[in-house]
């Protein structure tokens, strides 16, 4: 490193992942009151500031970086199928409530501390899995109160997903909870 450059790495809290996360559901619930589907929601569009300030982008150019978390379809078309629900993997159908789909594979991104999902599998191993209505597993550290919320994001119908207003205010009422009692897995 150059000199006056220091690298800290620090373990995020759990306060501080329903912080991001919290943020993460304000600014989808202002796209989705603009009637904007983001379509690509995932950590790697998200830009954290100082305080953990989140900002929600769409970092197309920047997609080359990330080549590993899109399937190309057709030869031309690239798409983020490890986030994307089963009607958008099937039917290229894109709303709201996909987007609350790809916000609950967010907070999995969130409380696995940035990985991959199915990290393990192909692209075609995770399309057959999401079709055939597996889920992602609970992370270790993720509260059983967040594996919950995500398990609602992540139903099959998208008029069964919860509302990303709930989402939000679920979220909230989490992040002002203490941690010593949410539900950790050992």
């Amino acid at each position: 490193m150059a000199d006056g450059q220091h690298s800290i790495l620090v373990e995020l809290t759990q306060s501080q992942m329903l912080h991001i996360a919290q943020q993460i559901a304000a600014g989808m619930v202002y796209l989705a009151s603009q009637h904007f589907v983001h379509r690509d929601l995932a950590t790697r569009n998200c830009l954290v500031g100082e305080n953990l300030l989140v900002k929600i982008g769409d970092f197309g150019m920047s997609r080359d970086v990330y080549s590993t978390d899109y399937y190309r379809v057709g030869g031309h078309t690239m798409l983020p199928i490890r986030w994307m629900p089963p009607e958008s993997i099937m039917y290229r159908r894109f709303t709201t409530e996909s987007d609350v789909w790809s916000l609950g594979v967010v907070l999995w991104e969130i409380f696995t501390y940035g990985k991959q999902p199915w990290y393990q599998l192909s692209n075609n191993e995770v399309i057959e899995c999401i079709t055939q209505g597996r889920v992602l597993q609970r992370p270790r550290t993720c509260p059983k109160e967040v594996y919950d919320l995500m398990l609602g994001c992540w139903q099959r119908e998208p008029y069964m997903r919860l509302n990303i207003r709930e989402i939000h205010a679920l979220l909230q009422s989490l992040a002002k909870a203490s941690p010593v009692y949410l539900d950790i897995l050992g």
